[in-house]
């Protein structure tokens, strides 16, 4: 009789916990969007259900008492060759793809990136400033910008008033460099046509310092970055944070410059540092753009007795994700970004996808809080004016108007449309998988399943268990309420 009491109370108990997890799993809303190469942004209702086997093993598990770094932002780069791509659409249509990336609708993205002057993929050489030892500045301006860049950029602000803009140059003014030639290295890369030519002696390598090192360059680069600044926000467009020169360790045959970390330390704690504190600008000043897998190139320049009390950041991009490891252990207080994805070669494919998505986990596991895009809009044939044909989100075709929405700008969309600034990156177990806390209270899980066939997954968040169906090869969104 006693046995039979035992049993039969513990049938009730197992009962009672069966019912505790349903109605928990029950109260809680939880919604799958899935995109495959395929078939993109599809919600699917009965995808995700109570896992009623509280003891089964769990392929995620997610801890939502433990946030990690603040999300400061997702998107990607303005440059003008996507300005230009986009003018052969009507304004309607334009308006269109301006929503899918901006827009809350759509990708939603939060953040962006301008190049300060000619980047690989403007319509040609410039700077704000091409008047050779022009100290003072008196012929520095924006015009070219003023028709180009903040128009792409102000339809960004449009849709959102709290969108954040960020800038770097390729390359100082031509002056102001040791060969006075806006790029390093002469001739084709890599068999792509489209390079430039250089007078003998002119090419520099990574092993130097492309900038004159001498004080009425560096103040005068200093007095540039400045009068940049007070210019976008003047035209609407404020810049909160700059970093002094894109891919800091690279000698292309388009718009660069290197900078050793000794002299570019020297640059933000002697020059750049105290001309923002002088003008009163609330401009941030990050390390970056850095493509070096060397952490020795950062962990100098956080250490210089002057620069370090003005960087607020550091940027990777490239070989740079190698040495993010590192610097977020050593300098967990100090915020990290991904500034620039791989561009490929135009596949434009779920290769491409597959290349992102493990950058994106890559870098949100390293303490990146935000991640950018390059090219968000590209014609077809995806070229930069120095013969490299580059992935883009969007491609317009300029003959047919035909616009083309690729793999990655989907799976950009599955993160940033609900990943926005303030929401906690969260500490989580598994493969293929991300998690973050919303500011609305609920969890977000992005998962990839790169199988050929679809899968359930077990996911553990606290007490509920989900089971959770993936369509063969897709990106998912999960979002628990």
């Amino acid at each position: 009789m006693k046995n039979k009491l035992n049993s039969s109370i513990s049938k009730l108990a197992s009962l009672l916990v069966l019912l505790v997890v349903f109605n928990t799993a029950q109260a809680q809303k939880v919604e799958l969007i899935y995109t495959t190469s395929s078939d993109r942004w599809v919600k699917e209702k009965k995808a995700v259900q109570t896992n009623k086997d509280v003891n089964a093993k769990a392929d995620i598990v997610v801890d939502a008492n433990s946030p990690l770094q603040v999300v400061d932002g997702i998107g990607g780069a303005f440059n003008e060759l996507g300005w230009t791509a986009m003018n052969v659409l009507p304004k309607e249509d334009a308006a269109k793809v301006f929503d899918a990336l901006f827009g809350e609708d759509g990708c939603n993205f939060s953040m962006g990136r301008v190049p300060i002057g000619a980047s690989d993929y403007a319509l040609s050489y410039y700077s704000m400033n091409d008047v050779p030892e022009d100290f003072e500045m008196r012929d520095f301006n924006i015009d070219r910008d003023r028709f180009i860049m903040i128009p792409y950029i102000k339809e960004a602000f449009k849709r959102r008033p709290d969108f954040k803009l960020w800038a770097s140059p390729w390359t100082p003014p031509a002056w102001m460099k040791v060969n006075e030639h806006y790029s390093l290295r002469a001739g084709d890369m890599g068999g792509r046509v489209g390079g430039n030519k250089m007078a003998a002696g002119k090419e520099i390598r990574t092993s130097s310092t492309a900038f004159k090192m001498q004080r009425r360059y560096l103040e005068a680069y200093a007095l540039y970055f400045s009068k940049f600044i007070t210019a976008y926000k003047e035209a609407g467009t404020p810049v909160f944070m700059i970093q002094p020169q894109n891919e800091i360790l690279y000698a292309p045959n388009w718009p660069a410059c290197t900078w050793l970390t000794e002299d570019m330390s020297y640059f933000i704690g002697d020059f750049l540092g105290p001309k923002f504190e002088k003008d009163s600008l609330d401009t941030e000043i990050w390390l970056g753009t850095i493509n070096s897998p060397d952490p020795r190139y950062i962990q100098y320049a956080l250490e210089h007795k002057n620069a370090k009390k003005y960087i607020k950041g550091v940027g990777f991009q490239w070989n740079g994700e190698r040495s993010i490891p590192t610097i977020s252990k050593e300098y967990p207080n100090i915020k990290l970004m991904q500034t620039e994805n791989k561009c490929g070669e135009k596949e434009n494919d779920w290769s491409s996808l597959e290349r992102s998505w493990k950058s994106i986990v890559h870098y949100f596991n390293n303490g990146a809080g935000s991640y950018l895009y390059w090219n968000m809009i590209l014609d077809e044939t995806g070229k930069s004016a120095w013969g490299w044909p580059q992935n883009s989100m969007v491609v317009i075709d300029s003959k047919s108007k035909e616009v083309k929405y690729n793999d990655e700008f989907y799976l950009f969309k599955h993160l940033s449309h609900f990943v926005q600034p303030g929401d906690h990156f969260l500490k989580s177990e598994g493969e293929n998988q991300l998690a973050f806390k919303l500011k609305d209270g609920r969890t977000l899980l992005l998962v990839y399943n790169p199988e050929k066939n679809s899968k359930t997954v077990n996911i553990k968040l606290g007490e509920t268990h989900l089971k959770a169906k993936l369509e063969a090869v897709s990106i998912n969104t999960i979002l628990i309420n």
